[in-house]
């Protein structure tokens, strides 16, 4: 049984079969992200009520918390990915790590961005050195250190160690982010959704949320695996398969 899940995992994983699936899903990727977006982007400009206390201001949440989960979970992804290129020696995870990294800084960068905006209003200044606000700047620049890493090394497989060991280590960042406004005292609001029990935001609000959240993941996949496409037909150009796939 373990055997037979195993040989269909690596030819799933093959770069000619993969190639195929991404093509296939895209559209349906499109749609997904489609469906989910709409509905979540007027609840939350329209359906969702103003907050009791922040007043429409606090709108900004439907983009930077969802942007923050996706920062995080797509940097946990490139480590698990990583780690199996890195002890399996698959292409395919490599290539998908490397294919994430622009998403997870992008959505990194819009994570500081959008607190920055709600900040100045609720905080009274752009930035502050807080300790999510650091360490979230600090995942930014592991993104931007791995793509740049990863680049500027010539040998494939060499290039794809590097960047695994530095995806690896900078897991530690990860609870950093996750745990900050639990172990220190900061401005930053402590969790109101991701905890145990219910969560302190009513259903209202909760909802387009959550469908901003689902929709930012379908993005992430749809962007993902369009970049790993084009990174295997980069990498397999003199492959039968991908002369067939780039003609």
């Amino acid at each position: 049984m373990g055997t037979s899940v195993y040989a269909t995992l690596g030819r799933l994983a093959s770069p000619p079969v993969f190639y195929r699936i991404a093509e296939a899903s895209r559209i349906w990727l499109i749609g997904l992200f489609l469906l989910l977006f709409i509905p979540g982007i007027y609840g939350a400009l329209i359906g969702a009520p103003p907050d009791y206390q922040q007043g429409e201001g606090y709108r900004i949440i439907f983009v930077h918390v969802p942007a923050a989960w996706m920062s995080l979970f797509i940097y946990v992804n490139m480590a698990g990915m990583a780690a199996v290129s890195l002890i399996w020696r698959g292409k395919t995870a490599a290539i998908c790590a490397r294919a994430s990294a622009p998403a997870g800084a992008a959505f990194t960068a819009l994570t500081l961005a959008t607190g920055s905006i709600w900040g100045k209003p609720m905080w009274g200044t752009w930035w502050v050195w807080d300790a999510r606000l650091t360490s979230e700047l600090i995942l930014l620049f592991i993104y931007l250190g791995y793509m740049a890493l990863v680049a500027s090394i010539p040998d494939r497989r060499t290039a794809a160690a590097a960047g695994a060991i530095l995806l690896l280590v900078g897991l530690i960042n990860i609870p950093v982010i996750h745990f900050s406004v639990d172990w220190w005292n900061t401005l930053h609001q402590p969790a109101t959704i991701a905890k145990f029990g219910a969560p302190s935001i009513d259903k209202a609000m909760l909802m387009p949320l959550l469908l901003m959240a689902g929709s930012f993941m379908v993005f992430y996949l749809a962007v993902m695996a369009t970049m790993a496409q084009a990174l295997l037909l980069e990498q397999e150009a003199s492959s039968q398969w991908a002369k067939q796939a780039a003609s």
